[in-house]
């Protein structure tokens, strides 16, 4: 197991994140349990359930920014007491968050032992990229032949903002804009069911070991978010053969 790292390298997160969920003054007097009169269950106060949320939200987003930057390394164990002395909260929050990551395909649970971030092969690269083409091509031939012209145009800015990211060669901010340009496109279709899971594929496929496997793209990130812009001048156009053909290429299929 990796040995623990300091967590001013990683960031520690808002200081509340680590409060306890009930604090309150000597002088305060009797909880609400103590209320509620001998033999009534303790219930925890209903104002702290979003804090506690917000502490596990918190750490997904740090564990993720993590992933994406290579400081999480593919193959390698961390344990949950290991990364909660790293962002100065306790372990339950990230065992909740890495239980979501592991849902995802960032991590593997090993029990008694902590969570190994996942590691993949071409073949995994291989069918991710079909199981979100077979998601998302039909969606935009089916959209590029019946939105007009102009429901394409707020989207130029979004594959801009790829663009800018792909020049700096920020795969991190690279990748938040591409889920972002991809989630607007599918938009239209009006399914939030389609586009859930579509996002958690885009999720994954971005993950720096699963990026690790797949083939070379030729042009790298720049050439990427050239073909956003490709993309939408034929679905602005309402050229169905080109969509498709466009959509399938940058999936990689």
């Amino acid at each position: 197991m990796e040995s623990a790292e300091p967590a001013a390298a990683y960031g520690r997160l808002p200081e509340q994140a680590g409060r306890p969920a009930d604090r309150r003054a000597p002088d305060a007097g009797p909880g609400p349990e103590a209320a509620a009169g001998p033999g009534a269950p303790s219930e925890r106060p209903p104002a702290r359930l979003p804090e506690r949320l917000s502490v596990r939200d918190q750490v997904v987003d740090a564990l993720r920014s993590a992933l994406v930057r290579g400081e999480l390394a593919p193959g390698n164990v961390y344990s949950a007491p290991e990364l909660a002395g790293r962002y100065g909260v306790s372990a339950t929050p990230v065992r909740e968050a890495m239980q979501l990551l592991a849902r995802e395909g960032a991590v593997e649970v090993l029990p008694n032992r902590g969570f190994r971030v996942a590691e993949y092969t071409a073949r995994d690269v291989a069918e991710l990229a079909e199981v979100r083409a077979l998601l998302e091509v039909p969606v935009l031939v089916r959209l590029a032949g019946s939105r007009p012209f102009d429901h394409w145009a707020p989207l130029g800015p979004l594959a801009a903002a790829a663009a800018d990211a792909a020049a700096r060669g920020d795969r991190g901010v690279y990748g938040e804009a591409d889920r972002a340009f991809h989630q607007a496109l599918l938009g239209g279709c009006g399914n939030q069911r389609l586009l859930a899971v579509a996002d958690e594929m885009h999720r994954r496929a971005q993950w720096p070991a699963l990026l690790a496997a797949a083939p070379p793209r030729a042009g790298g990130l720049a050439a990427a978010a050239a073909e956003h812009f490709a993309l939408l001048g034929a679905l602005s156009c309402g050229d169905l053969e080109r969509v498709e053909r466009l959509a399938r290429a940058h999936l990689g299929c």
